[in-house]
């Protein structure tokens, strides 16, 4: 067991250095090679951005985790009985529409609320400190970002 945090992206990097080889060079590869975690319990200190399509959506550094947008699913889809959380409503996070935190982000401690049911307060001196910290990691993330394609069109209903 390991507390290493780790993306799907990092399967494809991790998966070609144990068959030997070596990650294209011709563009970015996002994920990393978590061998060190898998064979010495190493652990590798790094931030997660949560996107949609362009959209960054939730920043994760260390055990915060911050919110900038939520939503969970339309009230079309939710009157039709599609409910993407059921059972775990949580005021402003799962809502049917989308909701902007930019200016105060949602922040979580996901080491005692691993459920993200319970925000930091924000006149909490955990919240502003949490909040520097994250926001240091998104400005320098936002200095270094070059945007791609997005994959998947969401107008294209193929992909709905």
């Amino acid at each position: 067991v390991s507390s290493q945090l780790g993306t799907v992206m990092d399967l494809f990097t991790t998966s070609l250095a144990l068959a030997g080889l070596v990650a294209p060079d011709d563009r970015v590869i996002d994920g990393l090679d978590l061998r060190p975690t898998l064979f010495n319990n190493t652990l590798t200190d790094r931030a997660v951005f949560y996107y949609r399509g362009n959209q960054m959506m939730a920043l994760r550094v260390g055990l915060y985790k911050a919110h900038y947008w939520t939503w969970s699913n339309s009230l079309e889809e939710f009157k039709k009985g599609i409910n993407f959380c059921p059972g775990q409503e949580v005021a402003g996070v799962t809502t049917h529409t989308q909701e902007e935190h930019t200016m105060q982000p949602l922040i979580f401690h996901l080491g005692r609320d691993p459920g993200e049911k319970y925000p930091i307060s924000v006149l909490s001196e955990e919240y502003q400190a949490a909040l520097r910290l994250i926001s240091s990691v998104l400005e320098q993330h936002q200095k270094t970002l070059v945007p791609g394609q997005p994959q998947l069109n969401m107008c294209d209903l193929a992909v709905m």
